[in-house]
């Protein structure tokens, strides 16, 4: 018998391609695309990519979850003064989440990394499009049953594959960076946030400028801080006294270790300590630490190391775990 797999539909060009791959290669291929946030003309562009393909299409509403597992989460964590990275939390809970409601034996998305050697997680080999580094919070369970149709191709490859299959005319434009801040991230902070100004200090703790809310700032931030005479960089915030800290010397942005929560690894649990390189930003340079429990020392220094963001942990292009930055 066929396996069968589900295809999450998301309207664009990866996920429209890897259903033309499983159904090439001989799955029973049905289609589903998660209502997160309303978003319509994703929507019909799925539903019209499934009837071309001549494949099941349903509709799954998981808009409440989205909110309260995600949205809510993301503007807890910026209240706290964090960065934080909701596309890591929605992986976890709500993309890969379907599984164990799932018929079909396995769940396939458009993702660009690889699951090699059974349920193991590896890197892409398109390196400019890898997503590994969001998908360190993914369970033994959830990989078992998880494809990624698109792990052996490039991103023009794939686009190459949409146009051989026909698939060109029928998908929508590619999402922007988080899929619920449909305009700008001070729109949403409006909407969200009741955000109070305060004041802007060097490191010395003199008041250069005031800030429009912590919220809008991030650490190694430069540009529109709204000083003149610098540039600034973003060096801390201050909530207690709803300080934004800046600096012109980007040598202070560095340090060397950082400490770590909801520590997650994807098969079984290293020694102590454990040697391998990290990400501590999504596209940031790998780097060589040495991780001990909860704390990760850099063998070079890191700039602008970010409460909130996740670290991933890396052994060539395995992926062993990560968790978030504290």
């Amino acid at each position: 018998m066929k396996k069968k797999a589900t295809i999450a539909m998301s309207g664009g060009v990866d996920s429209a391609v890897a259903a033309a791959l499983l159904i090439e290669k001989g799955f029973q291929v049905n289609a589903v695309y998660l209502n997160l946030t309303n978003d319509s003309a994703s929507a019909k562009a799925a539903k019209k990519i499934a009837a071309f393909l001549k494949i099941p299409f349903s509709v799954i509403d998981l808009r409440k979850e989205f909110k309260n597992k995600v949205i809510d989460s993301f503007i807890a964590e910026l209240k706290k003064g964090n960065t934080p990275n909701p596309c890591v939390v929605c992986n976890k809970e709500i993309k890969f989440g379907i599984i164990d409601n799932m018929k079909a034996d396995y769940l396939a998305t458009g993702h660009y990394t690889a699951i090699k050697h059974g349920c193991r997680l590896f890197t892409a080999r398109d390196k400019a499009k890898d997503q590994s580094y969001f998908l360190w919070a993914l369970k033994q369970k959830q990989l078992k049953r998880i494809l990624f149709p698109l792990q052996n191709h490039t991103k023009a490859e794939v686009k190459k594959m949409a146009k051989k299959f026909g698939l060109l005319k029928l998908i929508r434009s590619e999402s922007q960076e988080i899929c619920f801040i449909p305009n700008s991230i001070s729109d949403f902070l409006k909407k969200y946030l009741s955000q109070k100004p305060g004041d802007i200090v060097d490191s010395e703790n003199k008041i250069i400028g005031q800030h429009k809310g912590l919220a809008s700032y991030t650490i190694g931030q430069r540009k529109m801080i709204g000083l003149s005479g610098g540039p600034y960089y973003v060096l801390a915030k201050n909530l207690r006294k709803n300080r934004l800290i800046v600096t012109k010397k980007e040598q202070e942005l560095k340090k060397n270790e950082l400490t770590i929560k909801n520590v997650s690894w994807l098969s079984k649990i290293p020694k102590m300590p454990l040697k391998c390189k990290a990400r501590i930003r999504y596209r940031s340079k790998l780097c060589s630490c040495v991780v001990n429990q909860k704390k990760v020392v850099f063998i070079k220094a890191q700039k602008a190391i970010t409460k909130g963001q996740s670290i991933v942990f890396y052994s060539g292009s395995e992926v062993l775990g990560g968790g978030i930055i504290d």
